[in-house]
């Protein structure tokens, strides 16, 4: 396990422009393609943070809250929320950017779940992560509750 490191450290803003390929004829965004972006850039948030080969193991839920078009700039905003022994949670706020009007808009976020493997493909400890601002450490306490509840969900009881 490496040492404990600070949210700034592994976080990160990734931007893409909303291509063609990215759309259907009508010119939304498919919701396919802004989840493959979000699962890469919290990725490398994970590895950034982790310096190990790690795994998604889960997505919580995904509400798209406004379309993303076609020529638009997505901005995906992700960050470390929480660690564990072996999983970490990395946080992703999805925004569009309309270039002709500079309008910024918030349509999605989500909490996706990533395990650390070590050389023989098992879990393996993680930094711990050291939430120092306000909203982190609110990010943080939420992140606990989620993890409990996932925990919970799936039957099986936090390690202590």
């Amino acid at each position: 396990m490496g040492q404990a490191k600070s949210v700034t450290e592994s976080s990160m803003v990734m931007v893409r422009l909303m291509m063609p390929m990215d759309a259907n004829v009508q010119g939304y965004v498919y919701g396919g393609s802004i989840m493959k972006n979000m699962d890469e850039v919290a990725g490398v948030v994970a590895a950034r943070h982790a310096r190990m080969n790690i795994v998604t193991a889960s997505i919580d839920r995904m509400d798209f809250y406004a379309p993303v078009h076609l020529g638009n700039m997505l901005i995906l905003k992700a960050s470390v929320n929480y660690v564990g022994r072996t999983s970490m949670e990395v946080g992703v706020r999805i925004e569009a950017e309309d270039l002709k009007t500079g309008t910024i808009t918030h349509t999605g976020s989500s909490y996706l779940t990533f395990v650390g493997l070590d050389d023989r493909g098992r879990p393996a400890p993680l930094p711990k992560v050291i939430p120092e601002t306000a909203v982190e450490k609110r990010r943080f306490k939420e992140a606990e509750e989620r993890r409990r509840i996932r925990l919970q969900t799936l039957g099986k009881m936090p390690r202590r």
